[in-house]
């Protein structure tokens, strides 16, 4: 007998012996008596019957274990990841003068998010992102500046909202490639570290410089171990129309973006060309129309910020953004425009993981109108309830704030965020 089996054999008579010996008080001997008597034959157990059970136990495992992978799996692929959120939101606003639609009143919505990414090679990525919602009127209202970075329209529509391939080529360098896609994505360096309760001031102030729009688009990225970042990418908007990608009847953006970064703080600088009458003039007030003239412009964003050494001091994280920018053939009274932000963040201050955000600005503004000096702001606090449910109370505003004088607008939200 060969040494395996002889192991086999001793193992399995050990796991009989013992519990023989445990109930050996248990024992029916007449029982057994009666089973001799009988005319059935004994069945012959050797070495190979346990080998036999040995290998049936390991199928067993081996089934049991590809049925626990694909229950995990699901109908994914083995290198498909899934996270999402739904964010519940409570809105109200009071304007001072001019009443639009869904505004001066209390409005309840909500947003669900899913975000699918897939890896063929280990380095690559298709990210798709599923998202659909019921903001309406003046939480997605861009004029006054009282669009939350939260709110998503559609009318309970669930669809595609972005979807793009991403892969490196050698050690330094990324490419972007989408049917829906915008500028900012494909950014070498990031521009503010503020998180926003209004899409104002998302990535240092959402204005003429790094105002983007969802679209076909495709870019490149150069990042060095030293913290050097170096990108320029394109969208054109053309989605569901018969314009050409990159052709005059498409509204282009060309953004093009050198930054450093430290484990602290960050500097970049972008330059954004757009033509045949981008428009930017969602976010912010004053900013050129173009159909005033002038339907190509460039702008200029400058960026940075800095964060301290620990949170939970008194010290705050400050991102602050400058844009300058020009329009071609525009008359001159409107011909440029500029806009500023500053976002403080506190971290950790009362329980871990919680934020205390501050932002306030100038949105876009053309320097010859004088009649009007427009500022936004926000003030939140955000903590989490439980590891995947986070509450923020805020309230937002500003003055002269669609370019009318006397033209205020206040606000107060409510967000509840369930992350799964």
């Amino acid at each position: 007998m060969k040494l395996f089996q002889q192991m086999l054999v001793a193992g399995a008579s050990l796991s009989l012996i013992a519990p023989l010996a445990a109930q050996a008080s248990d024992i029916n001997t007449e029982g057994m008596n009666s089973y001799s008597r009988s005319n059935k034959s004994p069945k012959r157990i050797d070495s190979n019957s346990f080998v036999s059970q040995f290998n049936n136990d390991i199928a067993t495992v081996n089934e049991l274990e590809a049925q626990e992978n694909f229950l995990e799996a699901g109908s994914f692929s083995d290198t498909t990841t899934m996270d999402g959120k739904v964010i519940f939101t409570l809105n109200s606003t009071d304007h001072s003068k001019i009443k639009v639609d869904g505004t001066d009143s209390l409005t309840a919505a909500y947003t669900y998010q899913m975000n699918l990414n897939t890896s063929f090679t280990g380095d690559d990525n298709l990210y798709v992102r599923i998202k659909t919602g019921n903001h309406a009127g003046n939480t997605v209202t861009r004029t006054f500046g009282t669009y939350l970075s939260s709110g998503k329209g559609g009318s309970d529509a669930l669809g595609i909202d972005k979807i793009w391939y991403t892969f490196p080529v050698g050690e330094s360098n990324t490419f972007w490639i989408g049917p829906k896609i915008e500028n900012y994505y494909m950014h070498g360096t990031t521009p503010s570290i503020y998180k926003p309760i209004t899409k104002q001031f998302t990535l240092g102030g959402n204005g003429e410089a790094y105002g983007a729009s969802t679209n076909s688009g495709a870019g490149w990225a150069y990042k060095n171990d030293n913290g050097f970042a170096i990108s320029s990418n394109v969208v054109s908007q053309q989605n569901g129309t018969s314009n050409g990608f990159l052709t005059d009847q498409a509204a282009t953006s060309w953004a093009t973006q050198a930054g450093y970064t430290s484990d602290r703080w960050s500097v970049s600088a972008l330059f954004n060309q757009k033509y045949n009458g981008w428009s930017d003039t969602y976010y912010h007030s004053l900013g050129h129309e173009p159909s005033a003239g002038g339907n190509n412009f460039s702008a200029v964003g400058l960026r940075a910020w800095w964060r301290p050494a620990e949170t939970g001091s008194a010290t705050p994280s400050v991102s602050i953004g400058f844009d300058s920018t020009d329009y071609d053939g525009a008359p001159g009274a409107s011909d440029s425009s500029n806009a500023y932000f500053a976002g403080l963040t506190w971290q950790d201050m009362f329980q871990a993981d919680d934020r205390i955000g501050l932002a306030f600005g100038q949105p876009t503004t053309n320097e010859d109108e004088s009649t009007v000096d427009p500022f936004a702001y926000e003030f939140y606090y955000s903590f989490k309830a439980n590891d995947s449910v986070t509450i923020t109370p805020a309230v937002f505003g500003g003055t002269d704030r669609n370019g009318t004088p006397g033209d205020d607008v206040f606000g107060a939200v409510l967000e509840t965020t369930f992350k799964f």
